[in-house]
C-alpha cells in the first residue's frame, strides 16, 4: 500500500510540475527579434556586442588577450567561462550552445537582444496580445503582464553580470568566473553604466532606439522613457 500512494504521489508530483517546466521562457535569438524590431536590428548589427563571439577566436584582439594574461593563440569559442557573457543563453533553455552549426549560431552568438531583454518567448508573445488588444478594443495591457513573461527592464544588472564581473569589483554581486579583464589591466575596462547605456549605434554597445506603438501602460522604466522622447521615428 505504502509502495502504491509512493508511486501515485510521484505521478502527481510530475504532473503538477510539467506545466511550470514547461512554461519557463526559452531564448529565440535575434532573427526572431528582428522580424518586427527590425531597425533596431539592422543599428545592432553596427554595435560592438555583434562581434562578441568573433573576439574569442584564434588571434583576434590579441594584444588585448595577451595583457590580461590569456593566450591570443588559443580558440575560446568553447570556454563556458567566455561563452556565458560573448553569447546569449548560454546554458539556459533555448540558448546557444557549443556545438551550434553556423547557421544557428548566428541568432545566438552574440550579445544580442535577449542578452539585455531577457528570454524571449513567451514575452514576444505578450506584445503581440497587447497589440491586437489596442487594435481591436482600443485598450493598453499593463506592462506588469511582460514582466511576469519574463522580460527584464533591469538593464544595469543586465551590463554588470558581465562588465563589472571581475575580482575586486564596486559590484556586490561579482562572482566567479570572473572576467580578466578589469580596469587593472586597462583603464578602458572601467565600466560606466549610465555612460555606457547612453551611446548609441556605430561602435558602442546599444542600438539606436525607435519611436514604440505605446501597446503598454503604468510603471514605465526611467530608461525606457529617457529614450523614447528622443526617439528617431520610424522610416
Amino acid at each position: 500500500m505504502n509502495r502504491l500512494f509512493t508511486l501515485l504521489f510521484s505521478i502527481a508530483v510530475a504532473v503538477a510540475a510539467g506545466p511550470a517546466l514547461a512554461e519557463a521562457p526559452q531564448f529565440e535569438g535575434a532573427k526572431v527579434c528582428t522580424k518586427c524590431h527590425d531597425l533596431q536590428g539592422e543599428s545592432w548589427e553596427k554595435t560592438v556586442h555583434v562581434k562578441s563571439l568573433e573576439s574569442l577566436k584564434p588571434t583576434v584582439k590579441a594584444e588585448a588577450k595577451t595583457k590580461a594574461g590569456l593566450d591570443p593563440a588559443k580558440d575560446y569559442t568553447k570556454e563556458a567561462d567566455c561563452l556565458s557573457c560573448h553569447t546569449t543563453g548560454y546554458g539556459q533553455p533555448g540558448g546557444y550552445t557549443a556545438d551550434m552549426t553556423a547557421a544557428q549560431a548566428k541568432s545566438l552568438g552574440a550579445v544580442t537582444c535577449e542578452s539585455c531583454h531577457g528570454a524571449g518567448s513567451q514575452f514576444r508573445q505578450e506584445h503581440g496580445n497587447a497589440e491586437n488588444r489596442l487594435k481591436k478594443q482600443s485598450e493598453r495591457t499593463p506592462r506588469s503582464v511582460v514582466v511576469a513573461a519574463g522580460q527584464n527592464f533591469d538593464y544595469q544588472t543586465a551590463c554588470a553580470r558581465c562588465h563589472l564581473n571581475y575580482q575586486g569589483s564596486p559590484w556586490p554581486h561579482a562572482k566567479a568566473p570572473f572576467t580578466p579583464f578589469t580596469p587593472a589591466v586597462d583603464a578602458k575596462y572601467a565600466f560606466d553604466f549610465d555612460k555606457a547605456v547612453r551611446k548609441s549605434g556605430k561602435g558602442a554597445g546599444v542600438h539606436d532606439h525607435f519611436k514604440l506603438t505605446g501597446v503598454f501602460q503604468g510603471d514605465e522604466p526611467a530608461l525606457r522613457a529617457e529614450f523614447q522622447k528622443d526617439a528617431k521615428e520610424p522610416e
